[in-house]
């Protein structure tokens, strides 16, 4: 598949792990049958919300193969493959390639972050993007990396044949009006939390790899469909609705919350990996709230 205009709304797919710790391939095999029914673009395997950090690579690598498996034919699937080093960036990503990604989602380096500036990012993704075998995508999540890419930079990089794009995770909404002033028009900018998604379908961006997706998929797409429809109160209203479901499953309860809130929905959250707590039964009933209050159980 040549990935060229992405459109539409793609999860960062949860990994979920048996009590032991093991990932527990059978229940992702299971969410992908469900997610295959839900209006997706694609999916988005080893993201921050698959904790990715804690998978080893033989993990990984089973992850996405049982991801090209099980996923719909017409589906999008991006791997996420950056490592710290330039080296093992491109070894993962090619691996990816031949499990049948169709593109890799590339995060900033960050360990060395105060080395990340731009001559070394723009070095580092270039490098990746020329010795890869499927198109690649920058990652900006500085929630996590504390790296923020500059918009110098994603110009320079735009321009290259194989970086076909890029998802922002900043929540920076000023910030994606810079970027989306300087990369090409068919430069697959993303944004990476549904917190910014009705501000930025208003500016034109037309995808989005959200947490939310993974337990609320459908509610994230209907914001754009009524959008797109012209029914902006729609589209407003729905924002609106599933907005305080988005803060609880990312930055308050975090991905323990958000695999709770997928198993309220019908999916197999499992369990998070340790050194990451499951949530207290108190939590468990915040969050039970707030998606009742949102209609969404």
């Amino acid at each position: 598949m040549g990935i060229k205009r992405i459109k539409g709304v793609i999860p960062p797919m949860i990994t979920p792990f048996k009590e032991n710790g093991d990932v527990d391939y059978r229940m992702h095999a299971g969410n992908m049958e469900k997610w295959n029914n839900d209006n997706l673009a694609g999916c988005l395997v080893l993201g921050s919300n698959s904790e990715t950090v804690y998978l080893n690579e033989e993990e990984k690598l089973e992850m996405i193969r049982i991801t090209v498996e099980a996923a719909r034919k017409d589906r999008l699937i991006l791997a996420g493959t950056g490592m710290e080093s330039t080296r093992e960036t491109i070894k993962l990503t090619n691996k990816a390639a031949r499990l049948g990604a169709h593109g890799a989602l590339v995060l900033t380096p960050f360990y060395y972050g105060g080395k990340m500036n731009d001559e070394a990012l723009i070095r580092y993704f270039t490098e990746v993007a020329d010795n890869s075998d499927i198109p690649i995508l920058i990652y900006n999540v500085t929630k996590f990396t504390h790296v923020n890419i500059s918009a110098n930079a994603v110009e320079v990089l735009s321009r290259n044949p194989n970086i076909i794009g890029m998802k922002d995770s900043s929540g920076d909404v000023p910030q994606l009006v810079k970027f989306m002033s300087v990369v090409p028009e068919d430069f697959n900018l993303m944004v990476g939390t549904a917190s910014s998604w009705y501000p930025a379908l208003t500016l034109g961006i037309s995808a989005g790899i959200m947490a939310l997706a993974n337990c609320s998929p459908n509610e994230c797409a209907s914001v754009q469909e009524y959008y797109e429809n012209g029914q902006i109160e729609k589209a407003r209203d729905a924002y609106t609705r599933i907005f305080p479901v988005n803060t609880a499953v990312t930055a308050t309860y975090g991905i323990a919350g958000l695999k709770y809130a997928c198993s309220l929905s019908g999916y197999e959250g499992g369990y998070v990996r340790k050194p990451l707590l499951e949530l207290k039964e108190d939590e468990k009933k915040k969050v039970m709230d707030i998606l009742s209050k949102a209609g969404l159980i």
